[in-house]
């Protein structure tokens, strides 16, 4: 099974930006759906972003869209989510995650993608 682990994530100030990483250990990371997941103290872990196997498709939540872009590279066995924009309310852990083959396009149950990498924090002060 693949694992998964994320980097990039720290501490910044509102309007800052930040890359976070999601690197793969098993190159069938590129036959899978991912998607980036964040949880806030407090709140249930929620839908970023999803990608597509081929990088072709994308799926955002409303709350990032336009502002943040997910992005891989199968050829490396990573995953991107540039955070552009960032507010105090994108504060939380980020997790990257394996999703199913199939994509749909409306598919963010965090129940549906497994495993999950260990998570990296980021923190936007105002």
């Amino acid at each position: 099974q693949v694992r998964l682990a994320e980097s990039g994530g720290g501490s910044v100030q509102t309007g800052d930006s930040l890359r976070l990483s999601c690197t793969a250990s098993d190159n069938n990371f590129s036959s899978y759906v991912m998607g980036w997941f964040r949880q806030a103290p407090g709140k249930e872990r929620e839908f970023v972003g999803a990608i597509s196997w081929g990088g072709t498709r994308t799926d955002y939540a409303d709350s990032v869209k336009g502002r943040f872009t997910i992005s891989r590279d199968n050829a490396r066995m990573k995953m991107y989510l540039q955070m552009n924009g960032l507010k105090p309310e994108d504060t939380g852990v980020y997790y990257c995650a394996q999703g199913p083959r199939l994509w749909t396009g409306s598919d963010r149950d965090p129940g549906d993608f497994s495993p999950w990498g260990q998570g990296t924090q980021v923190t936007v002060s105002s």
